[in-house]
């Protein structure tokens, strides 16, 4: 999961060579994202003694697309963009990310009536390159470099920024006729973890309220020409069920073990159903806890009944994977909503290994290896395959038709480093940095599809687009697992190089309907297609022969 653009924003330049100490009225402060000049109506500036640049928080909005925020009570600013959610409160001297702390080197500040951020750290934290060229006095900030990943379906992915483009859909692919825009899966990711896309926070603890925004966020999906929902209902070790085996979510109340006075998962699949649309139980296998914090866990919750079970990596809490009793854990859980609702299928995201940070697991390491393997990588892989073989078979023996699909980071392994992987310079893979062998997965037969997050455009010259889907094709071929792709719908309208038209969407549906393998496209996420940006909703309706 796992990286967006934003721009102006934090700027921890410290500790950089050549970084301004101070600023004179004259020493103007210019800020590049991707090459194109974004505009300041108040004037960025370095705090001297942190060495941190500073600027406009609208700078962000409008030349970034975040979604942008200012309580003036709390006197805190949160910034959105696709699963990266950033919150910053004036005075302090951490941030919060995605659940975690981090520390600040400058807080939020006001100047000239206006609220300014740090650029680096708020940029770095949403996977930009921030270079600073003291001779020019200019700040670049490049899209595409990010080493983060893990999120929730829309993990961004990252690669190395590379020099030059790709010209957009050369390769040839392979015969076959494929999905012509009309017919085969077209989804929708729906985030519930931080209520990213419902429910939403001011609907908590009010069922009818929640009700009724579902089934609004099923007509509007339902008229994009969506008729699949891909619904996050266990996001961090808790549920939007009622379960044996996990708290109530958070999301539905705003604490985690509060009774929503109605079963939210029930509800959803029959108006799903309702609507012909398929309802697939998203899960995020290994997350625990999107922060450390135990006290805001529930009494049942896995991170205090288990705590044995549990690692911090990066202040996130992860089940962890080494663990056959944990793993096994996660299987009954899941196997719990097969057996209890009427789910078409079981989808997780890429949380397994986290991709970067310490995972404190030597024991685990030493104490259950039976065959062992002294690679740990190897051990982990390993460990991933026997939960993921397992999952398959518990998944089909409790529901024959039930469908199993995984949607893993968009990069199984560089051809660089493999000769059987991507023509890619992704500085994130599946496979080396999440332990997660998907190659082997689809080999084996152990799931019915594969829905890699292909979140680059045909102009990422690191990892284009239809090379990625030349590669994920041919990996299917044959083997009876249907290919869907994973697309950025949250990156229409931003910087990075592809993403200034919706037609990037549509060039990329039209591309991968080449083959006979691509059974179907998701989008991340609903809250982004629901946006419009640049006239996306109008496009998908005409290509998917929805216009009037």
């Amino acid at each position: 999961m796992k990286w967006l653009l934003l721009a102006a924003m934090l700027v921890g330049l410290a500790g950089g060579a050549g970084e301004p100490k101070t600023v004179e009225a004259a020493d103007v402060i210019r800020i590049f994202m991707d090459g194109e000049e974004l505009a300041s109506d108040v004037a960025p500036y370095v705090v001297p003694k942190a060495n941190v640049t500073m600027v406009p928080l609208a700078v962000i909005s409008r030349g970034m697309g975040a979604d942008v925020s200012w309580d003036g009570k709390a006197k805190t600013v949160t910034i959105v963009d696709g699963p990266s959610v950033i919150t910053m409160a004036s005075g302090a001297k951490i941030a919060i990310v995605n659940g975690s702390e981090v520390v600040l080197g400058a807080s939020v500040q006001a100047r000239g009536g206006r609220i300014m951020v740090p650029l680096r750290f708020v940029g770095e934290q949403l996977g930009l390159t921030v270079v600073w060229n003291a001779a020019d006095r200019t700040i670049a900030l490049q899209s595409g470099a990010s080493g983060n990943s893990g999120g929730d379906g829309g993990s961004e992915p990252g690669t190395d920024p590379g020099t030059g483009q790709d010209g957009g859909p050369v390769a040839t692919p392979g015969s076959g006729a494929g999905t012509d825009g009309k017919n085969g899966l077209r989804g929708a990711w729906i985030s519930t973890v931080y209520n990213l896309d419902w429910p939403t926070k001011a609907s908590a603890g009010k069922a009818e309220q929640q009700k009724q925004e579902f089934v609004a966020l099923l007509g509007e999906l339902q008229g994009m020409g969506m008729n699949a929902v891909f619904v996050q209902v266990r996001p961090a070790g808790d549920a939007l069920y009622p379960s044996a085996l996990a708290p109530w979510s958070e999301a539905l109340s705003g604490k985690q073990g509060t009774d929503p006075a109605y079963d939210p998962l029930a509800f959803m699949i029959e108006e799903t159903h309702k609507r012909g649309m398929e309802f697939h139980a998203w899960f995020n296998p290994f997350r625990a806890s999107v922060n450390a914090k135990l006290d805001n866990l529930a009494d049942n919750h896995v991170a205090k009944l288990h705590p044995e079970w549990i690692v911090n990596s990066g202040g996130i809490l992860y089940v962890n994977p080494g663990i056959p009793e944990a793993r096994q854990h996660i299987i009954d859980a899941i196997t719990e909503v097969v057996k209890g609702y009427d789910v078409d299928g079981v989808h997780l995201d890429d949380y397994f290994y986290p991709s970067s940070g310490a995972f404190g697991d030597d024991a685990a390491f030493a104490q259950y290896n039976p065959d062992g393997i002294r690679n740990k990588g190897d051990w982990r892989r390993a460990n991933i395959d026997a939960f993921v073989r397992q999952l398959d078979e518990a998944v089909h023996a409790a529901k024959p038709a039930a469908r199993f699909g995984i949607s893993p980071f968009g990069v199984w392994r560089n051809k660089a480093v493999d000769a059987s992987g991507s023509d890619t310079k992704a500085s994130v893979t599946a496979y080396d940095s999440m332990n997660a062998d998907v190659r082997t997965w689809i080999k084996q037969g152990w799931i019915d599809y594969v829905v890699p997050q292909i979140y680059w455009s045909f102009a990422t010259s690191a990892a284009p687009y239809g090379k990625l889907v030349d590669w994920w094709a041919q990996e299917v071929r044959g083997t009876g697992v249907d290919l869907y792709i994973g697309h950025a719908g949250h990156k229409v309208g931003g910087k990075e190089a592809g993403w200034q038209s919706a037609q990037e969407i549509i060039d990329q549906l039209r591309y991968s309907a080449k083959y006979a393998e691509v059974k179907g496209n998701l989008f991340f996420s609903a809250k982004d297609l629901r946006k419009n940006p640049l006239g996306l909703i109008e496009a998908l309706r005409q290509y998917y022969g929805l216009a009037s």
